[in-house]
């Protein structure tokens, strides 16, 4: 690597790669340049995807520690580098490629750790991080509120059956403790 611009372009991805929470290869054979603006634009600023050789984005992924991803270097290769929330992206891409088929999802990177096909369409199965924060969110919020609902219920019933005692006693109702008064008169 002689060259001063194929060491500039492996630095620029080596830093991409370090600096993205993720990484998504693809395979965009039979894409046209149109299509390409298409699916760069539904990943949105949370992604840069990037045409990349496969020898130097090899190099660059190593450099930045990810040698996982060796075997999908093959075939014209792009790459999302995520930024963002990776779900996002990672529902961007799904459905671009169910329109568009010839764009192919080979594998990627989350958090260092490697990502098969399959894993990524489950994690664009998954919802975005901002509804799974609320949900987490309503559900702590839940909880408390019916902490409170039991809290506040145990002294009414206490009440209640206090109240139905009473007024059994007071109806001479059957079982009642006989007055103490007249157990002591009575002997």
């Amino acid at each position: 690597m002689a060259r001063p611009d194929k060491a500039a372009a492996v630095a620029e991805m080596t830093d991409k790669f370090r600096s993205s929470n993720a990484a998504v290869l693809t395979e965009y054979r039979g894409l046209t340049v149109k299509q390409l603006k298409t699916l760069r634009r539904s990943l949105g600023e949370n992604a840069d995807y990037a045409v990349v050789k496969n020898t130097l984005t090899k190099i660059a992924a190593n450099e930045a520690g990810i040698d996982t991803l060796d075997d999908l270097f093959a075939g014209p290769t792009a790459v999302a580098f995520v930024t963002g929330d990776p779900v996002e992206s990672a529902k961007a891409l799904r459905d671009f490629a169910k329109e568009n088929p010839a764009l192919i999802i080979k594998g990627g990177v989350l958090d260092g750790k490697a990502l098969t096909a399959d894993e990524i369409k489950k994690l664009a199965d998954l919802e975005s991080r901002e509804v799974l924060l609320a949900k987490l969110a309503g559900a702590l919020k839940a909880k408390p509120s019916q902490a409170a609902a039991v809290f506040q219920a145990l002294p009414s019933k206490l009440v209640r059956t206090v109240d139905a005692l009473r007024d059994k006693v007071e109806q001479g109702g059957a079982g009642t403790p006989a007055p103490a008064a007249e157990d002591a008169a009575a002997e």
